[in-house]
């Protein structure tokens, strides 16, 4: 005889409780909950969220803050943010890291008015100084009153005890005083450098300006600093970036410290994540190195090389196909010769390494894209992400082939708002059209990343997110924008900052977006970019700064 069980409805629902509990054991706890909050993810599979779970150095999960709550075990720390703002951590796609730190406790130049503000200045910063030490950075705008150019005998007189190398915020100009001169063996019969210019006045007597690779002969006389003062510097940039929401950097000019990258990477001291350069001439270095050593971690990485084609449009050394509209001799120069760019390019290329290069210039930025099209040709088809850095000054035929060849324009919306005071009389009216021409690349589906440029620029995205949206220059002197067809929305500059700069590093598969499995990189910020009046966004608070999950800048209780 055969008995049929029937199973009760109660005892139905009891056996699923069990199931049910016993899976939630088994759910991965986070350590961080948070919540009541307005996260732009950045992840166009889910763009926004209220509440994020994370575990060590990673995402969890990324949702509502139902969803979300099971991921509270006993030891979860959970954060109620009363709706402040998170956006994934900004990645800055173009620092100068270490000379950005070193800056910070230099003589401060920027906002000098003039040329009495810049006199006293240095001679009130070398009177904190023994004797002998060299006064460097500064970071001058001589257009700040005016555009007439500083000499050494501005500043002889109040520097009687320290050699003096000062660089224009672009980095493409520097002013040796009398006592640098002497130190570095440089006399008014020395010999012009090719790529650079020794200025001298009517007389043939050098000025103290040197420009682009002529500051070589100077800076062949300045101490280098030692490993305590790289530290120091590192330590200080990486504090001054965590601030104003900055997780990761791509680092142009790692060039003879590299070493102390690692060495502070290795005592794991790191709170900005690097990917560092090498000079492009240096392949085979990077190349050796990578073979003995690997590329490095999700902290400190390297495989990229940095090169110039040209200088700046401030120093009158961007090089361009027309003449400068104020100087009609002058249309700039290349300071290295296209064919050793060339050159270079394709063995690096071939090597597996990416490339990165400065070109501001219509005719610079034209002859990169010729050079990279070449390489990409007769090395094949791979994923090598070129990219030309700062892309300012583009010809209008040149745009859409940043696209078609996958060439990154890496760009530094910052310098829109400050040379945008004085660029039309350097260019004209028409060349300006396509300057910084954000949105007409987006339009022609390019690959737009975001970064400072910093020690050249701050490194400030919400000041770079507000310069992309209203293009308001920093003299208010263009309400509505300047070239404002160029203008784009604050969602295209968050992914520029984000996504797309992650992308810039081949590391869009770990950052640039707050998705399960990827880093804990992101920001709190004091309202939603997305929605308050554009014109505010630089007035936003970075409130506090995550890196793989910690707290490195903030205290929590905002």
């Amino acid at each position: 005889m055969k008995f049929k069980y029937q199973l009760s409805p109660l005892f139905k629902s009891l056996v699923l409780l069990i199931i049910i509990t016993a899976c939630q054991d088994k759910t991965q706890k986070a350590d961080l909950i948070i919540t009541n909050t307005t996260i732009w993810t950045g992840n166009d599979d889910q763009p926004w969220a209220e509440a994020m779970a994370i575990s060590g150095d990673s995402i969890l999960s990324v949702g509502s803050t139902e969803e979300i709550s099971r991921f509270i075990g006993e030891n979860t720390l959970t954060r109620d943010l009363s709706g402040r703002f998170i956006t994934p951590g900004f990645i800055d796609s173009h620092v100068h890291l270490l000379r950005g730190g070193f800056n910070l406790n230099s003589v401060q130049l920027r906002y000098a008015k003039t040329p009495d503000e810049f006199i006293k200045a240095i001679g009130a910063y070398a009177k904190t100084l023994p004797k002998g030490s060299w006064i460097l950075g500064g970071d001058w705008d001589h257009e700040n009153w005016g555009g007439e150019l500083p000499t050494k005998s501005w500043i002889d007189s109040v520097t009687k005890d320290n050699p003096v190398f000062i660089t224009r915020l672009d980095g493409h100009m520097s002013l040796a005083n009398s006592i640098a001169l002497e130190l570095a063996g440089v006399s008014n019969d020395a010999n012009d450098i090719e790529g650079g210019e020794i200025v001298r006045n009517d007389k043939g007597e050098i000025t103290g300006l040197f420009k682009d690779n002529a500051s070589s002969l100077i800076w062949s006389a300045v101490t280098d600093p030692t490993t305590e003062e790289y530290e120091n510097a590192l330590n200080a940039a990486m504090k001054y970036l965590a601030s104003n929401g900055v997780t990761s950097v791509h680092h142009m000019s790692a060039a003879g410290h590299y070493n102390v990258l690692k060495k502070v990477r290795s005592e794991g001291n790191l709170i900005t994540r690097i990917y560092a350069m090498y000079p492009l001439n240096q392949w085979e270095d990077l190349k050796q190195e990578i073979d003995t050593n690997g590329k490095g971690d999700y902290w400190l990485k390297i495989g990229g090389l940095k090169g110039f084609v040209d200088g700046s449009l401030g120093s009158h050394t961007a090089a361009f196909f027309n003449a400068y509209t104020d100087n009609p001799s002058d249309s700039g120069f290349f300071v290295a010769p296209i064919d050793s760019i060339y050159k270079h390019v394709k063995a690096a290329d071939n090597a597996g390494l990416q490339v990165m290069i400065h070109a501001i210039g219509d005719k610079a930025i034209h002859s990169l894209l010729n050079t990279f099209e070449t390489v990409e040709k007769e090395n094949g088809d791979k994923d090598r992400r070129f990219r030309i850095e700062h892309a300012q000054h583009i010809d209008p035929n040149d745009i859409k082939r940043f696209s078609e060849l996958n060439v990154i324009p890496s760009m530094q919306p910052y310098h829109a708002i400050d040379d945008g005071r004085w660029a039309e009389k350097l260019i004209g009216s028409e060349r300006i059209k396509t300057t910084y021409a954000f949105k007409a690349l987006l339009d022609a589906n390019a690959q737009l990343a975001f970064g400072s440029d910093w020690f050249v620029a701050p490194p400030t995205p919400l000041m770079g997110i507000y310069a992309a949206v209203t293009r308001r220059t920093l003299d208010d002197q263009n309400p509505d924008g300047w070239v404002p067809e160029q203008k784009i929305s604050v969602e295209q500059a968050l992914n520029a900052y984000t996504n797309t700069a992650a992308y810039a590093s081949f590391d869009e598969e770990i950052k640039g977006s707050l998705a399960p499995g990827k880093l804990a990189d992101f920001v709190i910020i004091s309202d939603n970019l997305t929605t308050v009046d554009p014109v505010s966004i630089k007035d936003l608070k970075i409130l506090e700064t995550y890196v793989g999950g910690k707290r490195v800048f903030g205290d929590g209780d905002n």
